[in-house]
């Protein structure tokens, strides 16, 4: 994990989760990322799996491929999400399909008796109002329509999906 201070100023960070389930009422995040946008693609980025003291279903296992085991061993919530929150500061954050993302976030600060206000902005939004016309606006297939090809990172992973959503950020923006 890098936690280079040059993204304390003013800027955009993309983030993921990786979760245990669909409803952030129930679910926990087991995996979280965070990268910092800039156009040079040098940025800082964290990044750590997460043992939040609950299974992970065995459906939810297939999808994004963290296991039990995995994160047997792994940093719990508290420590991880206020390293979290001392590295994405007050910036805004940029997710794909934001709605989830943040509605995890906010829950896992609920549950530590701490607050994330930070201002969201939505790649799938912007990706629906800027390109109209794709089969469907999933992460990979606005990632494939800007840029012809996936990543070779495994993809439903937190640190693979922040990098391809803050990239499709930084594209949409030019537009």
């Amino acid at each position: 994990m890098n936690t280079d201070d040059s993204h304390k100023q003013k800027c955009h960070i993309a983030v993921d989760v990786e979760t245990t389930g669909l409803s952030f009422r129930y679910g926990r995040v087991v995996e979280i990322a965070a990268v910092t946008l800039t156009h040079d693609g040098s940025a800082p980025e964290f990044h750590s799996l997460i043992n939040p003291g609950v299974s992970v279903p065995v459906v939810v296992q297939r999808v994004h491929g963290i296991t039990n085991a995995v994160l047997c061993g792994q940093p719990e919530p508290e420590e991880i999400f206020c390293r979290f929150r001392d590295f994405v500061g007050d910036n805004t954050l940029v997710a794909h399909n934001a709605m989830f993302d943040m509605g995890f976030l906010r829950a896992e600060f609920i549950r530590l008796g701490m607050n994330i206000t930070n201002p969201s902005v939505c790649t799938l939004k912007m990706s629906r109002d800027l390109i109209p016309g794709l089969a469907d606006y999933k992460l990979a297939t606005v990632y494939r329509h800007l840029f012809g090809e996936l990543p070779q990172e495994p993809q439903h992973r937190a640190l693979t999906d922040a990098r391809m959503a803050g990239r499709i950020w930084l594209e949409l923006m030019k537009r």
